[in-house]
């Protein structure tokens, strides 16, 4: 019998915990609302899902064999943060008036990044070398392991989306919706730097 406990703990933990794509979703939430989020929050699962099948397949043995890798995804992830931020702070996160002028990701850009995201592919060798079930093969197994981490993902960047949601509401004068739109844009940025120290 599987043991499902300690995957979805570890999923649940990885899924919480700030990151590049919880501060993403909590700034599409305060700029376009939790359902224009979703597409991009059934992008951040499936693109972590696809990941874990592909190492698990795999693809770790390019990891190990050419870590330099590593530090290219690193650097063009921080890069895309900082395009983030930039893109944030140009919409101005005016409620309404961000809506005409920008849009969320999409589910193809929320999959895309993970491909960007150093804790993403953390969580995909981690899943696949550690929890993957042993009577199952690569290929079943590796699904099983991103279902899980699909069902568990989804509901924890909610909390994040759901945050932001609550913060557009909250966020009634432009001074205040600025001062968001910049602090956002800065951790942005930060997680972007962060990226490249680990």
């Amino acid at each position: 019998m599987l043991d499902v406990l300690p995957l979805a703990t570890y999923c649940f933990v990885m899924s919480i915990t700030p990151g590049p794509n919880n501060v993403m979703v909590t700034a599409s939430g305060v700029t376009f609302g939790y359902r224009r989020t979703i597409p991009h929050m059934l992008g951040i699962g499936l693109g972590c899902g696809f990941q874990i099948v592909l190492v698990a397949l795999g693809m770790g043995v390019v990891f190990e064999r050419y870590p330099e890798i590593q530090d290219v995804l690193r650097w063009a992830g921080a890069i895309y943060l900082v395009y983030l931020a930039w893109r944030l702070l140009k919409a101005g996160l005016v409620v309404g008036e961000a809506e005409g002028r920008a849009r969320p990701l999409n589910f193809i850009e929320g999959a895309a990044f993970q491909w960007l995201n150093p804790k993403a592919w953390m969580i995909a060798v981690t899943t696949a070398t550690v929890f993957l079930p042993k009577d199952m093969s690569p290929l079943l197994g590796s699904l099983y392991v991103a279902l899980v981490l699909f069902i568990v993902n989804y509901p924890s960047i909610s909390v994040w989306t759901l945050f932001g949601t609550a913060m557009r509401r909250l966020l009634a004068s432009e001074r205040l919706r600025q001062a968001f739109s910049i602090g956002l844009a800065l951790a942005l940025v930060g997680t972007g730097a962060a990226m490249l120290r680990e």
